[in-house]
């Protein structure tokens, strides 16, 4: 399946399922950053005090880890499409909850369960993707995907700072997660034709399942270019009986995975530390909540600006070098943001410093969906991934106590924490670029 799929021609059978699969990111991402707004404007209306916000944003990657671990990597036993599908749903379900939610507490519970959905998705978007894309064009889709998730931000900016000030039939805050979760329930009815990974299927042994998704999938291809598929050429594949989470000890994959895990420790506070509380550090910097928001948007404008940087450099520069640079362009971009004061070096400094990040993020999703095989990627995947979502619970609860000691330490916190990626990445991380999956887990 794997030699299957490797040749054959990128077409508009490509497109579909990387559009489908980005419209699942697209919800995904407007669920987890529309709270960095709809934050500063709970504290501001007293929903929230800045100790609940805090749980709050807690609460939701707590339930995002628990998604990665059970629901995540389950999809190695249950298949990419099921799980796709069924974690959107509840992501929508729960996000609806939320959006009615009558206290604080009730909030940050539905908070946690919608995480679960946000969590696994993830993790079934980047090992899906590149099981159905040739080596050749995997990162750029991966980093497509990104690119249509990230121009969810914008938006959540934009609603929230139109609709946050309104109180029709409901406060604003309410109709932003209520859109969220609509559009989702959208998508989900489309996803219906997806079709499952051929890798996985065969990687299961179910190869009656694998051959008929493969043959579905090459007549379509052959139709689209009207000219006859090239002659797959055979792959090494190594055949493993062990369970997925057992394989991912073996001498040759047990160095990525304690990299990994490390580099997700780190990652999530430099990532997250910013989109999650930028509209609460100007709060605290002694901006309104009308600037909190305007600067928000004028930032979150240029967040698909560094997923684009991804699709169009992705294949060209070396995944693992690209996340050493960027991680230290986050690092010294992010300790320049407290000391801007005017309205412009705000935008401007929190703008590059969005571009960074999110390019970052384009390119470690297609790398770490490479390290691993078929047979055990979303168990690699989501449970080197779930420590980010670790990480996230206990920084954002570091990150509200530094606050209490101003912006700067928070900033050095996090520049500290994309430091160590950059070493830890730059001395243990494998090269992948234009190289077969098989070829790089062999």
């Amino acid at each position: 399946m794997a030699a299957r799929l490797e040749r054959l021609p990128l077409c508009g059978f490509h497109r579909r399922f990387i559009g489908l699969v980005s419209l699942g990111s697209w919800f995904d991402i407007f669920d987890i950053f529309m709270m960095a707004y709809l934050g500063a404007a709970l504290q501001d209306s007293h929903f929230l005090t800045l100790e609940q916000f805090s749980h709050l944003i807690a609460a939701g990657f707590l339930g995002m880890f628990v998604g990665t671990v059970v629901f995540g990597m389950g999809s190695d036993y249950f298949g990419r499409r099921p799980s796709f599908v069924v974690m959107l749903l509840v992501y929508s379900v729960f996000t609806l909850a939320g959006a009615l939610a009558p206290d604080a507490r009730t909030l940050i519970v539905c908070r946690a369960l919608a995480g679960i959905g946000i969590g696994a998705e993830l993790v079934v978007i980047d090992s899906y993707v590149s099981e159905m894309v040739p080596s050749r064009a995997r990162g750029r889709y991966i980093a497509i995907t990104q690119l249509v998730g990230f121009t969810a931000i914008p938006l959540a900016a934009f609603l929230s700072k139109v609709l946050v000030p309104t109180h029709r039939v409901l406060e604003g805050w309410r109709w932003v997660m209520i859109i969220g979760a609509a559009g989702a329930l959208f998508v989900w009815y489309l996803r219906r034709t997806l079709p499952e990974s051929p890798r996985w299927a065969e990687s299961r042994g179910r190869r009656v399942e694998a051959e008929r998704i493969m043959s579905a999938i090459e007549d379509q291809v052959a139709r689209e270019t009207r000219r006859p598929l090239p002659e797959p050429e055979p792959l090494a594949v190594r055949v493993a009986e062990r369970m997925p989470f057992l394989e991912l000890w073996q001498p040759v994959y047990r160095g990525r995975t304690a990299m990994l895990v490390v580099f997700h420790l780190l990652q999530t506070i430099g990532i997250y530390g910013f989109a999650n509380w930028a509209p609460t550090f100007l709060l605290k910097s002694g901006k309104s909540l009308g600037q909190s928001l305007a600067y928000g948007f004028l930032m979150a404008l240029v967040s698909p600006v560094g997923p684009l940087i991804g699709v169009l450099t992705t294949e060209r520069l070396e995944r693992k070098r690209a996340i050493v640079i960027l991680s230290l362009l986050m690092a010294a971009t992010g300790l320049a943001f407290p000391f801007a004061s005017s309205a412009t070096a705000i935008v401007a400094i929190g703008g590059v410093l969005t571009v960074f990040t999110y390019w970052f993020s384009a390119v470690l999703h297609a790398y770490q969906a490479e390290l691993f095989p078929t047979r055990a990627r979303a168990t690699g995947v989501g449970f080197t991934y779930s420590w980010s979502r670790l990480s996230a619970v206990f920084s954002t609860l570091i990150i509200g106590e530094l606050l209490s000691e101003g912006v700067l330490a928070v900033f050095m916190f996090m520049a500290a924490a994309m430091v160590g990626v950059a070493l830890v990445v730059g001395i243990f991380g494998p090269r992948t670029n234009a190289v077969a999956l098989e070829e790089i887990s062999r």
